[in-house]
């Protein structure tokens, strides 16, 4: 039962840091949601990210007035927001945090009116809203919300159920409303993520224990776990192990997994046992990845063992860091133009940088980098005006908002793909205004047509195309059009869609996973398909994708 009249600022901090350790908990079954069936799905990883970027700012002094809080959860969440369902999490928290101005304490009318104003704010930061995402969750919840404060103006317990049951009604509507979820038959991710934040903040008024939260997600998809060692502030152990345990022992029951899985947690933490009887998947950090391989025997076969320093993987992050922060110091007078291009392969960046891009930001699939992460790289180019190629759909607004934060002129190119990026790179003409450029620069983009291959990671059904897990799956201009079990029958069958006799020239990047012997074959073939097309192969370095192919 709920005692609190009013929320505090230190009572702020304590939802909003139960919230995304709620999140965070039950990150890999958010982002196991994605309605795609690549292996790049990362709602929940995002999110999770934004909010823990939140709760280290609320936590960084003693915050005793609400207002006070709220606008430290929302200059952090803000600074560290990552990918479309990060950036709108941080608008939620911004516009949250506006509504919340001048307030040392919050009756339940004003709290259902924050929530209010952070769904407006995150519906505004969206360019095209649709219904069936996180921000259908966000309004109908603050709707209802107004609702029941309008019935009762101070009572918090009836508001944070009213909360809890609007979000798990409307999130499990998004299925019907979004073609996409229906076909896949899952919730909407980002707002399932949003419904465990806010899980968080009434178990807090409810003084319930965070950690026996289990809410029942059954129903919403498969959750597959995902590390992300970035996330990791002291790393306490140095070893990322995984492995999978097949052809099981006889005397291996629950009993025997359950006792694997404590003895991993002696050694190590971040341990995920999943069993299904059949094959065990297991994580673990430790400072021992041989005695977790040597309990791991115990149980059955290994296989698929990998093994990462992560200690080594910090060092070269923070030699990066360093290096990056060097070339940011302005040593020449400043110039009137500069590009950031974001880019998931080394290839890819030495293209950009041989298109005179200043600044190249890791990203991409799985990788999506910060406000924070853009905004470094477009302070750190020595030019008044600054073009962005963000080259990701998911990245596009996490640029905007950087963008918006930087202190000089800036153009973001909404490019979905670097092939569209390097489109828009090329279009650059060093006499034209910055308006004059950025108009330039997107009309060539829009003209590049894409082909990308990639692998299948579960059994769908997609635009009429039957996937099973493993298959190669042909995107065309984003959506998935073909299936096979070979890259090349693919990737062929692919091309007779994206050229057509009006187009001149087709460049083949091939990923990390394709060999450059194979990338020339079928660079080879399909010149000859296309005798009246110039045909180029560069290497992309792209990571799950075999191949990004661009046609104009």
């Amino acid at each position: 039962m709920i005692q609190f009249k009013t929320i505090d600022g230190l009572l702020l901090r304590d939802m909003v840091v139960a919230g995304a350790a709620l999140l965070e908990k039950n990150r890999e079954a958010v982002d196991a949601l994605n309605v795609f069936p690549v292996p790049d799905g990362d709602t929940g990883t995002n999110m999770s990210l934004t909010m823990q970027s939140a709760t280290r700012e609320v936590n960084s002094k003693e915050f005793l007035r609400a207002d006070e809080a709220a606008n430290a959860l929302a200059k952090g969440a803000l600074r560290g927001a990552r990918g479309n369902s990060g950036v709108i999490t941080s608008q939620l928290l911004r516009g949250f945090a506006k509504s919340l101005a001048g307030l040392e304490k919050v009756t339940p009318v004003q709290f259902a009116n924050a929530l209010k104003a952070g769904a407006d704010q995150a519906y505004k930061a969206v360019m095209k809203p649709k219904e069936g995402t996180i921000l259908t969750v966000a309004r109908v919840i603050a709707e209802d919300a107004l609702k029941q404060v309008q019935k009762d103006p101070e009572d918090y317990e009836g508001l944070m159920n009213v909360i809890i049951k609007s979000g798990e009604e409307i999130l499990k509507r998004t299925t019907e409303m979004l073609p996409a979820l229906k076909q896949a038959g899952v919730v909407d991710s980002g707002g399932r993520g949003l419904l465990l934040i806010y899980t968080g903040y009434a178990a807090v008024m409810r003084g319930e224990d965070i950690s026996t939260i289990a809410p029942d997600m059954a129903s919403d998809g498969v959750a597959v776990f995902e590390d992300n060692h970035e996330t990791i502030e002291e790393i306490k152990f140095a070893y990322c192990t995984e492995f999978l345990i097949q052809y099981l022992n006889e005397n291996c029951n629950e009993h025997a997994v359950d006792s694997f899985r404590r003895r991993l947690n002696r050694i190590g933490d971040s341990v995920v046992v999943v069993n299904d009887m059949d094959v065990i998947k297991v994580h673990v950090h430790t400072n021992n990845p041989g005695r977790a391989l040597e309990y791991g025997l115990e149980l059955g076969e290994l296989v698929n063992l990998k093994i990462e320093n992560m200690v080594e993987q910090r060092r070269e992050n923070e030699r990066k860091e360093e290096a990056a922060k060097e070339q940011s110091a302005p040593k020449e007078p400043e110039k009137e133009f500069g590009m950031v291009a974001v880019s998931p392969g080394e290839g890819f960046s030495q293209i950009f940088r041989d298109l005179t891009v200043d600044h190249i930001v890791e990203g991409g699939q799985t990788m999506n980098p910060s406000i924070k992460d853009i905004l470094d790289a477009i302070n750190a180019v020595n030019a008044k005006c600054v073009f962005v190629f963000p080259n990701n759909g998911n990245v596009t607004m996490a640029a905007q908002q950087a963008a918006e934060l930087a202190e000089k002129e800036v153009y973001v190119i909404p490019t979905k793909n670097v092939a569209m990026g390097i489109a828009a790179a090329v279009a650059f003409q060093p006499e034209l205004s910055g308006e004059e450029n950025a108009a330039r620069m997107e009309e060539a983009s829009q003209h590049v047509k894409t082909g990308t291959v990639t692998y299948a990671v579960r059994d769908s059904e997609y635009n009429g195309v039957h996937i099973r897990e493993g298959d190669i799956i042909g995107l065309h201009n984003g959506a998935i059009e073909y299936s096979g079990s070979s890259v090349h029958d693919v990737v062929m069958e692919m091309m007779k869609a994206v050229v057509t006799e009006d187009d001149e020239l087709i460049t083949v990047y091939f990923g990390q996973e394709t060999t450059e012997a194979d990338a020339q074959q079928i660079t080879e073939e399909i010149a000859e398909a296309y005798p009246d097309c110039d045909v180029e192969c560069h290497m992309g370095g792209q990571p799950l994708y075999y191949y990004l192919i661009s046609v104009e």
